[in-house]
Parts: C-alpha cells; sequence; structure tokens
C-alpha cells in the first residue's frame, strides 16, 4: 500500500511543475510571420495563436513553393492557404516578415 502513495505523492510533484516555453510568443500575436519547417517548407502569415509546443495558429497564409528539383530552394511561385495550424514538432525557424532581407550566403563561393 504504501507503494501507491509515493506514486500518488510523485504525481502530484509533476502537476506543480509545467513546462514553460523557450519563446515568447506574445509580441508577434497579430503581426506577420514567416516559419520554416523541416523538409524544406516555407511559409508567412499572421500569428493568431500558439501553444508550448510551439504549435501555430497562422492566417491568411501564403506558402512559398520550391523548386521540383531542388526541395531547399525557392521559387517566385506562392499560394495562399488562408488560416493553418503548423505542427510544432516541424517548425525550424520563426522571424518577423518587418525587418527581415535576404542576404547572399557567405560560405558559398562566389563566382568571379
Amino acid at each position: 500500500m504504501s507503494s501507491n502513495n509515493s506514486s500518488g505523492q510523485g504525481g502530484d510533484q509533476k502537476e506543480k511543475k509545467r513546462k514553460e516555453s523557450i519563446l515568447d510568443l506574445s509580441k508577434y500575436l497579430e503581426k506577420q510571420i514567416r516559419v520554416k519547417f523541416a523538409g524544406g517548407r516555407e511559409c508567412a502569415g499572421t500569428l493568431k495563436g500558439y501553444d508550448p509546443l510551439l504549435n501555430l495558429v497562422l492566417d491568411n497564409t501564403t506558402e512559398f513553393l520550391r523548386d521540383p528539383d531542388d526541395p531547399y530552394k525557392l521559387m517566385e511561385d506562392t499560394r495562399m492557404l488562408g488560416l493553418v495550424v503548423c505542427r510544432g514538432t516541424t517548425v525550424v525557424l520563426i522571424c518577423p516578415v518587418d525587418g527581415m532581407e535576404s542576404i547572399a550566403n557567405p560560405f558559398v563561393a562566389q563566382d568571379g
């Protein structure tokens, strides 16, 4: 019987300690963000909500389509997705659209 008591107490201690998110995305709510996913997909939209597991709700979402020959190379083509839920386990990078600009990769040898 004492094993039941100890396991019950251990469960109470686990319930008291909640997992906190490393990121504070509250400052990006209702703002445009760009999200990169494992596998190379990329999209941008208005952040409507999130949870500690980094699941994201984006509205007015646009996906940036990839080159069929090179899945990590983006093309100019896009498609509108609207309201989407992005699974947190696939999110690799989140950044604000405002203040972001593309730069040349400094690690790739330049021709010339």
